[in-house]
C-alpha cells in the first residue's frame, strides 16, 4: 500500500490518498473542528467508490492521539491482513465496521475477528432496511445519500426500490427521483403511491432552495429587457442613452446633450418572453431532467414567461400542461432510451411565434441518434430569426458530463456554446438570454 497521511495540528484528523485496492477513487473528506473526520482519497475495494467517511467519535477520555490515530487507519483501510494497523476495533466503531464493509468491503480479507470481510447487503429488503437504518445512526445526511447511491450503483438494489417499505426507509435525494424514474414503468401500483411521495418531498425541497431566487432574478431581467423612451429618473439606462447620444458631443465643454433617453420598462401583466426548454430524457441526463422540471414549474408561475417544456428521446413529449405540478412532470418523462435531437429542435421551431422574444434551451449531452447536419441547420436558422438559443450539457450539481465534443464545437461556431451550468447558476444563465447579453459561461467548462 503506497498511502500519503496527513494529521491535523492536533493529530487527530486522517487524510488518505492512494491507499486501498485495485481503482478504488474516493472524494477527498475534511476533518471537523472537533477532530472527528476522515478524508479518504484512492481507498477502498475494486472499482470502488468510497465517501468521505466522518468517524463518529471523537477522541475519547484516556485515548492517546496515536491511538486514535490508528483507530481512524483501521476504519479506512478496512481491516485484513494486509491493513497494516494491527489495531482491534470494539463497542460501536465495530458496528460502523460492518456497515462500511457491507458496502465497500473488498472480499476476501477479515475483519480482525477472522469474519470475511465483502461487499453485500443481502437480497432482502428487510436486510436492506436495516442497513439503511444503520448508517443513517453513524453518518451525517449528506454521507447517507452517497453511500444509498453507491449501494444501488455497486450492488444492484434498484429492484428493492420497487418495495414501499424500502422507499420509506431512504433518505431522498435528486439521484434517487433519477432512479425511481427510471423504474417507473416497472413499478408496481402498490409502490406508485409512495414513490410520489418521495418525489414530491424532494421537488418541493428544491423549490423553496431555487424559486424565490430565480423569480427575483427573471423579474429584474424582464424589467430590463423592455426600453422605454420616456422613463423616469431611476429607470434611465444610462449605458445605451450615452451610446446614442454620442453624435451630440460638445469637445468644449467635455459633455453630452442627450436628445433621447433609453429606460427600462417596469413589470407587467403582460407576456414578454417565451421560453421553451427541450430536455434530453436519456439515462444519463436523470439529474438534468429533475431540475430542469422544477425550474419549469417555477418558470411556468410567471406571468410574463410564456414556459414551454418539451422532453425527447427518440419521440418529443410536450409536457407544457403539467407544468403546475413538477411531480406530474417527471412521471410523465421516460428515462433512457436513444436520442433524436433533429426531430425535437424541429417540434421547438415549430412552436415559435415571437423569434425576437424567444430563448430555446435544449438541455443535453448532445450524443445525436438523428440526422446531424439538419440538426445544426435548425440552430442557425433560428439563431437567425432572433431566437436566442442556449445549449446546456447539464443541468445539475455534478458538472460536465460524458458528452459529443464534436457537436458541441459545431454548435460552439453557431455562437451556441454548450456548457455543464449547476441550478445555482441556472438563473443568471435564463436572465443573460432575456437581456440579450454574453451567458455567464463557467471557466470549467469543457
Amino acid at each position: 500500500m503506497a498511502g500519503v497521511a496527513e494529521a491535523g495540528s492536533d493529530g487527530t484528523g486522517v487524510g488518505v490518498s492512494g491507499a486501498g485496492g485495485v481503482g478504488g477513487v474516493v472524494p477527498g473528506g475534511e476533518v471537523g473542528s472537533d477532530g472527528a473526520g476522515v478524508g479518504v482519497s484512492g481507498a477502498g475495494g475494486a472499482g470502488g467508490v468510497v465517501p468521505a467517511v466522518p468517524v463518529v467519535e471523537a477522541v475519547g477520555v484516556g485515548v492517546g492521539v496515536g491511538d486514535e490515530r490508528l483507530r481512524r487507519w483501521r476504519l479506512v483501510l478496512g481491516g485484513g491482513s494486509a491493513e497494516g494497523t494491527g489495531g482491534a476495533l470494539s463497542g460501536r466503531d465495530v458496528a460502523v465496521d460492518r456497515a462500511l464493509a457491507a458496502l465497500y468491503g473488498g472480499g476476501g480479507e477479515t475483519d480482525g475477528r477472522g469474519r470475511e470481510r465483502a461487499a453485500g447487503l443481502g437480497a432482502s429488503a428487510p436486510s436492506v432496511a436495516r442497513w439503511l437504518g444503520d448508517i443513517r445512526t453513524y453518518f451525517p445526511s449528506s454521507v447517507v445519500q452517497v453511500m444509498q447511491r453507491d449501494a444501488i450503483d455497486r450492488l444492484g438494489l434498484s429492484t428493492l426500490l420497487l418495495e414501499p417499505e424500502m422507499l420509506e426507509a431512504v433518505d431522498a435525494d435528486v439521484h434517487l427521483v433519477g432512479t425511481l424514474l427510471s423504474l417507473n414503468k416497472a413499478m408496481p401500483e402498490t409502490t406508485k403511491e409512495t414513490a410520489r411521495a418521495v418525489v414530491r418531498k424532494v421537488v418541493e425541497d428544491l423549490e423553496k432552495r431555487l424559486a424565490t431566487r430565480t423569480r427575483a432574478t427573471l423579474t429584474g431581467a424582464l424589467d430590463r429587457s423592455a426600453r422605454v423612451s420616456r422613463p423616469r429618473h431611476h429607470d434611465i439606462d444610462w449605458n445605451r442613452t450615452i451610446a446614442v447620444n454620442l453624435k451630440n458631443y460638445l469637445p468644449e465643454y467635455r459633455t453630452i446633450v442627450p436628445d433621447r433617453l433609453i429606460g427600462y420598462g417596469r413589470a407587467s401583466r403582460s407576456v414578454k418572453k417565451d421560453v421553451i426548454l427541450c430536455i434530453d430524457q436519456s439515462g444519463s441526463m436523470a439529474a438534468s431532467v429533475v431540475y430542469a422540471s422544477v425550474f419549469g414549474a417555477v418558470l411556468g408561475s410567471m406571468r410574463s414567461l410564456n414556459t414551454r417544456l418539451v422532453v425527447f428521446d427518440t419521440n418529443v413529449v410536450d409536457l407544457t400542461d403539467q407544468l403546475d405540478d413538477p411531480v406530474d412532470v417527471l412521471f410523465g418523462t421516460q428515462l433512457g432510451g436513444g436520442t433524436d435531437i433533429n426531430r425535437a429542435l424541429a417540434y421547438c421551431q415549430s412552436q415559435i411565434t415571437r423569434p425576437a422574444d424567444t430563448v430555446v434551451v435544449l438541455i443535453s449531452d448532445l450524443y445525436e441518434g438523428g440526422i446531424r447536419n439538419e440538426m445544426l441547420k435548425r440552430v442557425a436558422a433560428m439563431k437567425a430569426s432572433g431566437v436566442r438559443f442556449v445549449t446546456l450539457l447539464a443541468l445539475s450539481d455534478e458538472g460536465a458530463p460524458a458528452y459529443d465534443r464534436e457537436h458541441a464545437a459545431a454548435l460552439a461556431a453557431l455562437d451556441a456554446p454548450a456548457f455543464a451550468c449547476t441550478p445555482d447558476l441556472f438563473p443568471e444563465v435564463m436572465a443573460a438570454a432575456i437581456e440579450k447579453r454574453p451567458l455567464p459561461i463557467p471557466d470549467t467548462a469543457g
